[in-house]
């Protein structure tokens, strides 16, 4: 769910841009025109794949007039095949968007189905591919469709919303189709990436609190709201490296071209981690819960007049830092840690950064006399480094991402600016 853009038109970002959209049917297909009319204005070429489905709901004629250029939608028409051809609707692509994608054809996707010249173009190529779900919420939250969307992410395809609303069938929840302009900004974002100083690299990024359960409802979390950890994928995807953020649970969009892979507990989070490695950064900004239920309950603990308290019993999460940071010749170059004090923050900040084996620590403040640091829009940091610390003011999220970002950018690449200035730590 990326961040809606607002305002004035991308401009001509994706000037020579070639985009294969695949129009499958749904009734968020009518955005469909929207979309093929802001790649155009971006700079973009835009050639169409409309299904059967698709074409219930918007005409070809409305498509091509958008386009210039044929639609593209029966895979057994001798013309098209022999004008184009199903490999090279998808070869002459920069990238295959799919917007939007129905559960049917994610699915088709996920099992390798190509039964039409929509999964047929899918399957035949090599491309990356960004999607953009529409669909009912409860076909959104159908275990089918949770697992083809968890498999279709581990091959590396992209994902663009879906966003919460109110649908057409009358119900309210996640399956919106993201808004034009935001898939336009995830493609711009993916397009203009090569141009990035991480192009190439690869950036692991954990953001969002843990849930350590209790019994069946009940939980120990804390108030991370993952704004910064989201902000901070976000950058890492701007400066063109392939960014694998792992959340727990969140309230917070996910950021375009970045894949997303969901968590709830520590342990899970961990699995997610490593299965996310070899990366050239891993930057742990979740606030991961320190303790869990060594026994959670299997069923819902009552509370009953003269029944005593329950014990709960608890021992150590996973520290997911210390392990990213000892993961042998699978250890990121760069190992980023966060330390959220309430007291003596550059002390316990820097005693972290030993303790843990990690590069940096990226030190905030919780005291209560500080400003609120849960769910704020801003926030102040100090860069901790075993040469020193770097007081930055307080920023925005977004800042403080895009300045983490950039000085990782500077310690992969081996740039002049490498060497942050410094102050001799206290």
């Amino acid at each position: 769910m990326s961040q809606q853009l607002t305002g004035t038109s991308p401009g001509p970002v994706l000037l020579s841009k070639r985009v294969l959209l695949i129009i499958s049917g749904g009734i968020a297909a009518y955005k469909s025109l929207e979309l093929i009319r802001l790649l155009r204005q971006a700079g973009a070429s835009v050639r169409a794949v409309l299904t059967k489905g698709g074409a219930e709901f918007i005409t070809p004629l409305s498509v091509g007039a958008l386009t210039e250029d044929n639609v593209y939608s029966d895979l057994f028409s001798l013309t098209d095949e022999a004008e184009m051809g199903h490999i090279r609707l998808s070869r002459e692509a920069d990238l295959i968007v799919v917007a939007p994608a129905t559960a049917d054809l994610l699915a088709k996707m996920a099992s390798g189905l190509s039964d039409d010249l929509a999964s047929t173009v899918l399957l035949a190529s090599d491309k990356r591919v960004l999607v953009a779900p529409a669909m009912n919420v409860r076909m959104w939250e159908h275990p089918a469709t949770k697992a083809n969307m968890a498999l279709l992410k581990k091959r590396g395809t992209l994902v663009v919303g879906p966003e919460e609303g109110p649908m057409a069938c009358g119900e309210f929840g996640l399956g919106r189709m993201a808004e034009p302009p935001q898939i336009v900004a995830a493609i711009a974002k993916l397009l203009t990436a090569s141009s990035g100083r991480l192009y190439g690299r690869r950036a692991l990024v954990t953001s969002g609190p843990t849930q350590e359960a209790i019994d069946p409802v009940r939980f120990i979390s804390n108030r991370s709201s993952g704004k910064q950890g989201h902000a901070i994928a976000e950058a890492f995807a701007r400066l063109g490296a392939e960014t694998i953020l792992v959340t727990g649970p969140t309230a917070e969009h996910d950021p375009p071209g970045v894949s997303v892979l969901r968590v709830e507990s520590a342990e899970e989070m961990l699995a997610a981690c490593q299965s996310a490695l070899p990366t050239d950064v891993a930057v742990c900004a979740a606030a991961v819960t320190d303790w869990r239920p060594l026994e959670p309950a299997q069923q819902k603990l009552k509370k009953r007049p003269g029944s005593r308290i329950p014990e709960i019993r608890l021992t150590e999460t996973a520290d997911i830092l210390a392990q990213l940071s000892r993961a042998g010749n699978r250890r990121p170059r760069l190992v980023v840690g966060f330390a959220l004090e309430t007291e003596d923050l550059l002390k316990n900040a820097t005693a972290k950064l030993r303790a843990k084996g990690c590069d940096w620590i990226v030190a905030n403040s919780a005291a209560v006399d500080e400003r609120r640091v849960f769910g704020a829009d801003e926030n102040t940091v100090t860069l901790v480094t075993a040469a020193g610390m770097e007081v930055w003011p307080r920023l925005s999220k977004r800042e403080v991402g895009r300045r983490l970002a950039a000085a990782a950018a500077d310690y992969l690449t081996g740039s002049a600016s490498a060497d942050l200035d410094m102050e001799a730590a206290q």
